[in-house]
Formats: C-alpha cells, sequence, structure tokens
C-alpha cells in the first residue's frame, strides 16, 4: 500500500528494534534464502579483492600499490509497489568485503509508513550501519552533501528512476557513484 509519507527528520532513520522487528515478521525460509545469497556474495567478492603490494627493484627503487578502502559508502534500495532485498544484498555485501568501514542505506517509506519488512531484513543480514526511510533525489543529495539527520558518505551506490539517477549524476564532483 503506497501511500505519501511526512516525516520529521527524528522520524528518518530506522531504530534498531523496527529493524529486529521487521526482521522477525519476515518468513523464515526466506531469512534462510536471503542468508544464503548473502554467502554466496560474499564469497563471490571476498575472492576478488584486490591485495596490496610493494617491491623494492635492484636500483633500490620501491614501487607497489596501496589498496585500502573508503571510509563511508550510501546505498540507495528503490521502493515504492515492489521491493528489492537483491538490491540491499548486491550494494552492501560488496561494499563490506571491501572493508568498506561505514555503510548508510536508504529506501522511501512506501510500505505503511516505512521500509518494507523483507528489505530491512536484509538490510540487517548485510550488515548496514544505519537505515533511513527517505528516497528519490533527496536522498541522493542528503548522502553527498550530509544533513543534520543522515550523514554525508564518499561513495553512493544502488539503483534508481530517472530522478535518482539524475541525482546521482549531479552529485558525482562532490562523491564517487558507482556508475563511473
Amino acid at each position: 500500500v503506497y501511500k505519501r509519507q511526512e516525516l520529521s527528520p527524528e522520524q528518518f532513520e530506522v531504530t534498531q528494534a523496527e529493524i529486529d522487528a521487521a526482521f522477525d515478521e519476515v518468513d523464515p525460509s526466506l531469512i534462510a534464502s536471503i542468508k544464503k545469497a548473502h554467502a554466496n556474495i560474499e564469497y563471490y567478492h571476498a575472492k576478488n579483492l584486490r591485495q596490496s603490494w610493494e617491491e623494492t627493484l635492484e636500483d633500490g627503487s620501491t614501487i607497489g600499490q596501496r589498496v585500502t578502502p573508503i571510509e563511508s559508502a550510501g546505498v540507495y534500495v528503490p521502493g515504492g509497489k515492489a521491493f528489492y532485498p537483491s538490491s540491499v544484498l548486491m550494494n552492501i555485501v560488496p561494499a563490506k568485503a571491501a572493508g568498506v568501514k561505514d555503510i548508510v542505506m536508504v529506501s522511501p517509506p512506501s510500505y505503511n509508513g516505512t521500509i518494507h519488512p523483507v528489505v530491512l531484513a536484509a538490510a540487517k543480514i548485510a550488515g548496514a550501519d544505519r537505515v533511513f526511510r527517505v528516497g528519490g533525489a533527496q536522498a541522493v543529495a542528503a548522502l553527498a552533501y550530509g544533513t543534520e539527520t543522515i550523514p554525508q558518505v564518499l561513495k553512493i551506490t544502488g539503483p534508481g528512476n530517472t530522478f535518482v539517477t539524475a541525482a546521482k549524476s549531479l552529485v558525482r564532483s562532490i562523491c564517487d557513484i558507482d556508475t563511473e
């Protein structure tokens, strides 16, 4: 049931209690499927991690590559008439595998005034550090610039409609986005 929601900034962040309640609401067989998908995605991405390396040449000079994870990432998960736990997993799990320290997820409050329970359960399984019930271009802007409520991130990933895609394109000089 989609209905426009009006929330104050204090209501944007989904609490851990709300996430836990949503998790408990989801059918255990679906939770098992999400956990299996999580394990498969994590296994794959762990195999693809680049490693730092350093070598001293005969002349004494040193060459190498240092690979370090970024500090923070924002994940946009679409909402509306459908829900996408796959978007949660395919964006958060690779970031976690790469060692990103803070992952902030945003998704519109399009299911009974909040985010669909299956999406919240996937966020819990994947390891989102914070979840906000905000969506659209304004959610992308909040992640890129930061607000009093939503922290600024260094990279934004995840699918979205035309407006979300346009917003990501507009903030690419502020933070990295997944299409570049």
